[in-house]
């Protein structure tokens, strides 16, 4: 896979290997691996897999072949790297960050802090009132092409070297300033008003004297912020009392992580106790925090109360914290601020935008110097012709400037325009309705895309689950089949109407006594159906929410108080959409999660009983156990069991031995089915206590807390009862499947960037056919060390064309060790995911891709947390979905749905490249020319520094004469939409840049020259008595030559392109009655005029014409032979 990635051999059987490092010489061994591993490369020669993994210590460093820097790499573009770095050091300097630091909060008291905390304001504007015209002006002349104007145009005000007229110079130059200061000042005034808006929004504030209104950007570190439900969380805070009875409420985090799940948050039990929200005021507490940092998953803290005897202190982790820009989802909470504007997770998780560059500029730009080495090395040449006679050095100026239409200074304008032009098309395009162009300056961009980075919640995926199938070892049930399973619950219910708390225990009756010897008879269809329906409705972490509504008489009802457990206003609320996907479907065959708290849960059968259930223990899912359970005693009988689900890999050792788990369960996989297996053990009084009791001992012991609970979890965990296998879908967005393929055939690389679980993540990758069919998946496995991710790569690199999934941490210790030989591996791999990426991250990935492999990089999401992603790659999509319009808004292009992207590319993005590639050559080659030209006529004239047109000739050329015919280069295509869609290969040609090469710009400058000549000479041949009839013959026949180049350059004619070329031809003929200043009238109207003017303008573009057919006939390009 990464052969050619420059690395030693190992010498076979060799167990010591002598390293000899400059002055020193050192063995490898294996105590000290730490030291070893500095001195040790990632082994990538197909020799070294010989040797046992084991032996990994043994292998040789590799040299990395290091560039000398010397005068050479100095004046090859060295001093701007250490110009830039010069920049750096001084803007560090500059903007020196306070270091960030641990803090004790008052509860209440922002006057105590001794600190000086940053203002909790947003803030995403580019300048400010001082920084936007300087700023708007470096970024303008940072250009080569754009600074070269400005000192051309500055010449004119020297006397000696001025030719022509001023306005010839500064109009054009002013009116691309202008345009550009105006995008930007209106790009800025809606980034403030966006700022202002977040920025006003009021909150309430405790005070002694009770509520006040604050604004989001008036709250300090101390303050106490009430938030009531639905509303933006303003700053980070610990989360202190809930109107909840439980202490606990739901957030959601879908602005910062991407997960539209809500997560659970925990109240500070003290603080919760108080009786009322007043006495926050009457008690001494403070929190203390960690320093701000990166890390979104993770909070270390503690809460002290100083009033009581003894005090209180209570540790504070992540479950207590409510970060900003998220929201709450239930209830109204109150917390005290322990970080604000740049220290909150969310700002520190967001990369500022960056001017973004198009390759083609940037390509157009090392033309432009090449063209300028010309027209300098050009301007020498006549100097020297002229033999160095008189103030030469002032005569060479005049030369740089009279062939200065080289580089035509209409070049940026057509372009600018050609970029508004692409926008518009793309926001007027009916197949892709709701597309906003938000930076109209990297159209081209889409064209050349190498890399797709995409998320996958909200962006693949609808995040909607929907139950799909459940599987009972003998017989599977469907979508159509599901009514059922309802009728055999229903019956269940129904068999002993009698009891008290409804027939629920006699479908369990049968199995109860029976678990851990196996079943003695084989249960009926019916019941084994009631039981796993049973287990799913009672092992999950939902809980359902009932909306207080207004009564008949106008008072509000509390829907707990009065038990009102209507099917109207119920939602549920749970971390993960999955489990309430499994409650929903439960609901839906009869069974219905009615209420829950933290220690009971009740169920409501078909014919509406209660059944009542005691909470005696919950396991919840962790990325490592990858399963969840639940103890529940049944009231009614007063019955023990621990219900358990999780992933097949997790369940398959802990269930009794079946026959049929495993093929079902890749079955299910195939279909794109998120799988779960659920199992259930039932325990007496006795053993639940004895469990109980080393449950509750492991948890207090200090040492090794975590691997002695999951010991005694791990001992109930035996010989439990298969109930069923269940397979819930993630709904993909519309037309995702043949989007990826689309995109895959144009030769996209494509990467899942997700927060996301790595089973989630490689179940969506498989059923979006993101990884194809017949494609293998290695799963890096988690790594901690350098010596673990070294095994681990080696591993991979044995792989051959598998994709790669690999979690967040795992990616952060290869990429600290291994960073080069990584991407080396995985940018070879067909598609790589990445799973529980933090926002950074994802930001980091784009700009390692962007660095290592130099090619174009296109990143989409639609969340907040895709934001950092978004602004780091080359080109950014936002998509406006459930999660808000946070990702749209930050992105270069906005969409509406996935599939749209297909569209975007390989229509919008070809045609804009290939169009700005056209036209940009296509002025060069006006402007070339013209010089050429002008060149010829100096040195027939005796090397003079004279012009050959002057002034409004010159505007004219440039302008009303060729600027339309030119400018409708802009509504060319070489092939119809639905021919690119349908063969999505022709992208593959985009990437390589063949349009705009120094190939394809050699042909324009030798057309230039030849026309150039044949114009220029063939005039002054043909000419007969009076100079300026030089001027009217040569002119005329250049711009019917520019019109005719331009019907030869079309490959599909627009009815505009037509009226362009008429249109600029009967403007020059209706312009010649006022050109009497430079020419003739009296011999314009002459035959000898018109035949020499057609005579000339033949030889001018005729070769070029029988050219271009003979290469279509005998070497067509790709595209032709589509459409042909």
């Amino acid at each position: 896979m990464a052969d050619h990635i420059p690395l030693n051999p190992v010498r076979k059987n060799s167990k010591r290997i002598p390293y000899i490092n400059s002055a020193r010489r050192s063995r490898y061994s294996l105590e000290d691996e730490s030291s070893n591993l500095d001195e040790m490369p990632l082994m990538m020669s197909e020799e070294g897999f010989e040797n046992e993994e084991s032996d990994y210590q043994t292998l040789p460093r590799a040299r990395v072949n290091q560039r000398q820097r010397g005068l050479g790499w100095f004046l090859l573009g060295g001093w701007k790297v250490l110009c830039g770095s010069c920049c750096d050091c001084l803007a560090r300097i500059c903007r020196r960050k306070k270091e960030l630091k641990a803090r004790t909060v008052w509860l209440g008291c922002p006057d105590k802090c001794e600190e000086k905390f940053p203002k909790n304001a947003i803030k995403n504007q580019k300048y400010n009132i001082f920084t936007f015209v300087p700023g708007v002006l470096y970024q303008q002349f940072k250009f080569f092409l754009n600074l070269y104007f400005l000192v051309v145009a500055c010449s004119q005000f020297v006397p000696s070297l001025k030719i022509g007229y001023l306005y010839t110079y500064w109009a054009p130059l002013g009116f691309v300033l202008a345009v550009t200061m105006v995008r930007e000042a209106v790009d800025e005034v809606r980034r403030c008003q966006r700022d202002k808006e977040m920025n006003s929004q009021l909150y309430s504030k405790l005070t002694m004297r009770g509520k006040i209104q604050v604004k989001s950007c008036d709250i300090q570190v101390g303050d106490m912020i009430i938030v009531e439900k639905n509303q933006r969380i303003p700053a980070d805070l610990i989360f202190l009392r809930t109107s909840e009875k439980n202490g606990a409420c739901f957030i959601r985090t879908d602005q910062l992580d991407g997960e539209t799940d809500w997560k659970l948050k925990v109240a500070v039990g003290c603080t919760q106790r108080l009786p009322a929200v007043g006495d926050l005021f009457s008690i001494r507490a403070y929190v203390y925090a960690q320093k701000p940092q990166l890390d979104i998953h993770s909070f270390e803290g503690n809460f002290t109360r100083e009033d009581t005897d003894p005090q209180i202190n209570e540790s504070l982790s992540i479950e207590n914290t409510l970060w900003a820009s998220t929201v709450v989802a239930s209830g109204t909470v109150i917390g005290v601020v322990i970080y604000t504007g740049k220290e909150t997770r969310s700002v520190l998780n967001t990369s500022y935008a960056k001017n973004k560059v198009g390759l083609l500029d940037l390509e157009l730009n090392r033309l432009t110097k090449a063209l300028f080495l010309a027209q300098v090395v050009l301007s020498v040449v006549m100097v020297a012709l002229q033999g160095f006679v008189g103030p030469w050095f002032r005569n060479l100026f005049r030369f740089v400037v009279l062939f200065s239409y080289i580089i035509p200074i209409s070049l940026r304008v057509n372009l600018d325009m050609g970029k508004s032009a692409y926008g518009w098309m793309i926001m007027k395009d009916e197949n892709i309705p709701g597309t906003v162009v938000r930076t109209s300056t990297i159209p081209e961009e889409l064209g050349r895309l190498v890399y797709l980075l995409t998320d996958k919640t909200g962006t693949l995926t609808q995040n909607e689950m929907i139950f799909k199938r459940l599987h009972l070892g003998t017989v599977s049930y469907g979508t159509d089949t599901m009514d059922e399973i309802q009728s055999h619950i229903v019956q269940s219910y129904a068999q002993v109407p009698s009891q008290p708390s409804g027939g629920g225990t006699s479908g369990a009756t049968p199995s109860r006594k029976t678990q851990t010897s196996g079943p003695k008879v084989r249960k009926s269809v019916s019941s084994r159906i009631h039981e796993a329906v049973k287990a799913i409705a009672l092992c999950h972490n939902v809980t359902p929410v009932y909306e207080s509504h207004v009564g008949v008489n106008g008072e509000t009802e509390s829907a707990e108080a009065d038990q009102d457990f209507s099917d109207d206003n119920r939602t549920y609320q749970a971390s993960s959409p999955d489990e309430v996907a499994l409650v929903r479907w439960t609901e839906s065959v009869g069974l219905t999660l009615v209420n829950r708290d933290l220690t009971s849960l009740q169920l409501k059968t078909p014919s509406g009983q209660i059944l009542s259930f005691h909470i005696l223990q919950i396991f919840p899912f962790t990325s490592e156990s990858k399963r969840m359970g639940i103890i529940v005693r049944e009231e009614s009988t007063g019955d023990i069991t621990f219900y358990m689900k999780g992933a097949d890999v997790a369940m398959a050792s802990i269930v009794q031995y079946n026959d049929w788990l495993e093929e079902e369960c890749g079955n299910m996989a195939r279909e794109g089915l998120r799988t779960l297996v659920v199992a259930k053990k039932s325990l007496s009084e006795e053993q639940y206590q004895d469990f109980e009791n080393r449950y509750n001992q492991a948890k207090l012991s200090i040492h090794d807390r975590a691997l002695k609970v999951a010991a005694v979890v791990e001992s109930l965990e035996r010989e439990m009862e298969l109930l069923c296998l269940t397979g819930v879908e993630d709904q993909l967005q519309a037309d995702v499947r043949p989007t990826l393929e689309l995109l895959r055939n144009a030769g996209i690389k494509i990467w899942m960037l997700t927060g996301d679980k790595l089973e989630t993540a490689t179940c969506i990758a498989k059923s979006s056919h993101l990884v194809s069919r017949s494609q293998d998946i290695h799963v890096f496995k988690p790594v901690s060390s350098r010596g673990e991710a070294h095994l681990e790569l080696n591993a991979f690199r044995r792989k051959h064309d598998c994709a790669l999934v690999i979690s967040g941490d795992s990616l952060e210790v290869c990429l600290r060790y291994y960073e080069h030989e990584f991407v080396e591996l995985a940018c070879q791999c067909p598609a790589v995911v990445c799973c529980r990426c933090s926002p950074t991250q994802k930001a980091q990935i784009v700009t390692l891709l962007q660095q290592h492999t130099a090619n174009r990089t296109c990143a989409i999401g639609d969340g907040g947390n895709d934001v950092s992603m978004i602004q780091a790659a080359d080109c950014g999509i936002g998509i406006e979905g459930k999660e808000g319009k946070q990702a749209s808004l930050a992105a270069d292009f906005s969409i509406t749905q996935f599939k749209h992207i297909g569209r975007l590319l390989m229509v919008h993005g070809r045609n804009s490249y290939k169009r700005s590639a056209a036209l940009g050559q296509f002025v060069m080659h006006r402007g070339m020319i013209i010089s050429t030209m002008q060149a010829v006529f100096s040195s027939i004239f005796y090397f003079a520094s004279v012009p050959l047109y002057q002034g409004f000739l010159m505007v004219g050329y440039a302008t009303i004469y060729t600027m339309f015919p030119v400018f409708s280069l802009v509504l060319d295509q070489d092939v119809k939409p639905e021919m690119a869609l349908l063969y999505p290969e022709l992208y593959k040609d985009l990437t390589k840049g063949r349009s705009l090469s120094f190939k394809t710009f050699l042909i324009w400058v030798l057309i230039s020259v030849y026309q150039g000549g044949i114009l220029m000479y063939g005039a002054l041949v043909l000419f007969e008595s009076e100079f300026v009839h030089v001027v009217a013959i040569s002119f005329t026949a250049l711009i019917l030559t520019e019109l005719l180049m331009v019907a030869l350059t079309i490959r599909t004619w627009h009815w505009l392109m037509v009226v362009a070329e008429f249109f600029s031809l009967g403007c020059y003929l209706a312009s010649l009655a006022f050109l009497n200043e430079y020419f003739d009238l009296s011999f314009i109207t002459t035959w000898p005029f018109l035949w020499k003017v057609s005579a000339i303008t033949l030889v001018s573009c005729l070769p070029l014409y029988i050219i271009k057919y003979l290469k279509r006939k005998f070497s067509p390009p790709s595209y032709s032979k589509l459409s042909s």
